[in-house]
């Protein structure tokens, strides 16, 4: 996984040209690292945009329930998940685990994203989970996600303990279900709200007439 965090220096490549254009693009990307529709869009929001707020948030809350609970649900995430995949000519391997939820993944992530890591972890972390078929619950993998994102593994292990991180995730689950989403991932660009991973190219496109316009 060594390379997989080797981002920064297109970050501020990106950031360059913006400056020498246009102001630059900015999103929130809500997303929970049980999710495969994460895993399928977060390199593209990563590219796309040279400034992202990574924000976790509850997929059960925003579904009002768990996936797992609902087999017919599940069935359907999956084969719309794989055939999104092999559209986007990339790996989809299903953690043994799947569709349960990944707690301390979460609070985890929450923790990166505090630290400026947020994308790193994301990353690392969905593709652990998606690619390899990890379960990111499991401390070693955990801590394997967290290393690669260049986290402090003694700051991981106590937010993967501290419960006190859970409000906040479904905290945005509850906000994204009240602004009428019904999936995960979710951008939010400006004022606006885009939900579901195929709208990453669309979120993108306003981002950039919303910087055009600050330019002006």
């Amino acid at each position: 996984m060594g390379e997989v965090i080797q981002l920064e220096e297109r970050r501020k490549a990106r950031r360059t040209r913006s400056r020498e254009r246009l102001a630059p693009l900015r999103a929130e990307f809500l997303f929970d690292l049980a999710c495969p529709f994460t895993y399928l869009a977060a390199e593209r929001v990563d590219r796309a945009f040279d400034h992202v707020v990574w924000t976790p948030a509850s997929s059960t809350v925003l579904r009002g329930g768990s996936l797992a609970a609902d087999p017919d649900a599940e069935a359907a995430v999956r084969v719309a998940a794989a055939e999104r995949a092999e559209e986007l000519r990339l790996p989809l391997v299903w953690p043994e685990a799947f569709p349960a939820d990944v707690a301390a993944a979460m609070r985890v992530a929450s923790h990166a994203a505090s630290c400026g890591r947020g994308a790193a972890f994301a990353l690392a972390s969905s593709r652990l989970a998606f690619c390899g078929g990890f379960d990111l619950d499991d401390p070693e993998i955990l801590f394997e996600a967290a290393a690669a994102a260049g986290l402090s593994l003694d700051a991981c292990l106590a937010a993967a303990g501290d419960r006190r991180r859970d409000g906040a995730v479904e905290a945005a689950g509850r906000r994204l279900l009240s602004a009428g989403a019904d999936r995960l991932p979710a951008l939010k660009i400006g004022r606006s709200l885009y939900w579901g991973e195929r709208r990453v190219a669309e979120a993108a496109a306003s981002a950039r007439m919303h910087a055009t316009a600050a330019c002006r």
